[in-house]
């Protein structure tokens, strides 16, 4: 008996090591990936009061938004909410603006720390998931590595909820999550836009020769082109659209390195550049590159025309590959990117002027000094997508379905770039890149960011979200991934205090949430009174609804010498007090030199005219809001803004008023 004892204690006290080597941490909310929805997800977690962990797997947070994207694509600013406005919010502080979507990668890098400062959020660098288990239909616990190879300080995390904020969906896959990589057939979800797309953006001019030697196909295919037959128009395939760097480079000469030749270079792989070159004779360097520059001489640039920065048809393992086979893809294409700029430059088959201008161009010296001063995040346009409780679809983004339970928005064109490069009529082409836009801002389904619940009931994905390919290529932007990572938060803390599934969320009270304590906090929300809010919007006289440009669905414009009118927007204000207010002005040809706008507080008039010159749109935003002044406001809705075509000399345009709280 004696003997048995001790075999128990001793086994006991074994079981007790093992435990205490794993180093197991226990929190209310794991959120896996520090990506820009990762900081934004565990930010609001915890200014909601749950204990939450941040495991990012390299070093740096923010990933494409800190990693090279200063040039937001955003397709409405109507749609772009909470946090996630909050954000380019204090990037316009950081550059003495209102709103900021055009900022450098250290700028963007340096205010995701300051969130994670703010809340106090416990971040694990360096750490990379292993394994998941799950019990009863929840993850109970994810196992960890290092990802450096040393030991992990962690190596089982234990939560209530989990969110993954990878652009991979690792987590996703192994909790065992239904998902899916590549296109969808346009008949599955009966769409237009998915699977194979022989189309004509960024596409090579008829002519283009992809043998080796020209003409002679025994030579055989040029460096980057498939042998593989194009299927039909329209089918799904497994293929994923072209990764790439969003490339920051410096002209200032005291912050420049020069473009040297990368290891593994070989000229071979940009002849068909000279092919295309020689065809088009671009002027200058966007010709071959979108060139968007950044404050303080630095740049975006993205890829642009036949042959660019996309590796086309380079990447289809990697959404499912294990770390080192990724480690390996991202490799290639930052070498595959660094040879492209480095042939531009140097190559003397490059016409001399392309040769000169790439020579003006260096990598920053005080941008991603860790790393080489080259961004360690690659653009991983797409990866796995869930296939949860909804797929979002075509007919979600063009409006001919709307849901009802959105806890985000999006409103970019649909965009996917191009997946294979191929020989047709013996000619190299490009296949897979679809631009369709021409739609306003649509809801996201709360039941796409979830599982099924018969596959996990505390996991919530707003990045690789359950969407269909070219869906996906409208929703897939930084800002509202931001926005869905809030919401996914919000509802992850909402379940825990219910003691319920994500599936069984109060999904009407979590919208409430959302729009009552928009940046997580008991700070006063701003009023928004958009034009298309017939509540609180009277319109008088002749006024045009247009929607090209506008904030949210719509903007009335009223034309020079129409009949007199004004457009009056009211506000329901629930807390006395001072509002900074403005009014959001459309990009649109022949604006008036003025504008004549009345400000009424309740108590008195104020006028307050803004002229043309003062409207300065820059980046990808349709408009932008010009600052009328703060206004004390008591409670109820007596004031008002009201928007006058009196004498003006070209178009007035009434879209949007904006009441932001001043806080003491």
């Amino acid at each position: 008996m004696m003997k048995l004892r001790l075999l128990l204690i001793l086994c006991l006290a074994v079981i007790s090591a093992g435990v205490s080597a794993q180093s197991v941490r226990e929190v209310d909310i794991c959120v896996y990936g520090g990506s820009s929805a990762g900081v934004i997800a565990a930010y609001t977690a915890k200014k909601l009061n749950k204990t939450v962990l941040l495991i990012e797997p390299g070093k740096r947070l923010g990933g494409l938004t800190s990693g090279g994207l200063g040039y937001t694509d955003i397709g409405n600013k109507y749609a772009i909410t909470g946090i996630s406005r909050d954000f380019y919010r204090r990037i316009g502080t950081h550059y003495g603006k209102f709103e900021q979507w055009i900022f450098e990668p250290g700028v963007a890098e340096r205010t995701f720390q300051e969130y994670i400062r703010e809340a106090g959020v416990e971040v694990l660098y360096q750490h990379r998931l292993a394994g998941a288990q799950k019990t009863g239909g929840r993850i109970t616990e994810i196992q960890l590595e290092s990802s450096t190879g040393g030991a992990a300080k962690h190596s089982v995390i234990r939560a209530k909820m989990f969110i993954d904020c990878t652009y991979e969906g690792d987590l996703m896959a192994k909790a065992g999550v239904s998902y899916t990589v590549g296109r969808e057939a346009n008949a599955q979800y009966n769409e237009t836009y998915n699977g194979v797309q022989l189309r004509n953006k960024h596409q090579f001019p008829d002519g283009v020769d992809p043998y080796k030697v020209p003409g002679k196909p025994e030579s055989g295919l040029l460096w980057g082109i498939s042998a593989e037959p194009m299927a039909e128009q329209g089918a799904g395939d497994k293929k994923v659209q072209a990764y790439n760097f969003r490339i920051c480079l410096s002209n200032q000469p005291d912050n420049m390195i020069p473009i040297t030749q990368p290891e593994g270079y070989d000229p071979a792989r940009y002849e068909l550049l000279l092919r295309v070159v020689e065809k088009t004779r671009p002027g200058n360097l966007n010709g071959i590159l979108k060139f968007d520059l950044m404050p303080n001489h630095k740049t975006d640039i993205n890829n642009n025309g036949a042959f660019s920065t996309d590796m086309i048809g380079m990447n289809y393992n990697y959404p499912e590959a294990d770390y080192a086979t990724r480690e390996k893809i991202t490799k290639e294409h930052e070498l595959y990117n660094k040879g492209l700029l480095y042939f531009i430059g140097h190559d003397p088959r490059m016409p001399q002027h392309l040769r000169d201008a790439m020579l003006k161009w260096g990598y920053p010296k005080d941008e991603y000094q860790d790393f080489g001063n080259w961004s360690p995040q690659m653009y991983v346009r797409e990866a796995r997508r869930m296939v949860g409780a909804y797929v979002m679809t075509q007919a979600n983004c063009e409006g001919k379905e709307v849901v009802k339970d959105g806890v985000g928005m999006a409103a970019y064109t649909m965009d996917s770039h191009n997946c294979q490069r191929i020989v047709q009529n013996g000619m190299v082409k490009n296949e897979g890149d679809v631009q369709i836009g021409g739609f306003g801002p649509y809801p996201i389904s709360y039941r796409s960011i979830i599982p099924k619940a018969e596959d996990c009931e505390n996991l919530l994905v707003p990045v690789c979200l359950s969407a269909t390919h070219i869906a996906y290529g409208s929703i897939r932007m930084e800002p509202v991934f931001m926005v869905l990572a809030q919401s996914s938060a919000t509802a992850a803390v909402a379940a825990i205090d219910h003691k319920t599934s994500v599936q069984k969320v109060d999904i009407a009270k979590l919208q409430r949430e959302l729009t009552a304590r928009p940046l997580a906090s008991n700070r006063t929300a701003e009023i928004l009174v958009d034009n298309d809010d017939a509540t609180h919007v009277v319109k008088k006289g002749d006024w045009k609804q247009e929607k090209r440009g506008a904030y949210g669905p719509s903007f009335f414009q009223a034309e020079k010498g129409g009949q007199q009118g004004s457009v009056r927007f009211t506000p329901d204000v629930l807390r006395a007090g001072t509002y900074k207010v403005y009014t959001y002005v459309p990009k649109v040809p022949g604006l008036s030199s003025s504008t004549q706008i009345t400000v009424f507080d309740g108590k008195k008039e104020q006028k307050v005219p803004y002229t043309a010159a003062s409207v300065r749109v820059e980046g990808q935003t349709s408009g932008e809001w010009v600052e009328l002044g703060s206004y004390a406001f008591g409670k109820g809705n007596k004031a008002y803004v009201e928007i006058s075509n009196a004498g003006a000399d070209g178009a007035i345009v009434a879209d949007a008023v904006l009441f932001i709280p001043v806080e003491k």
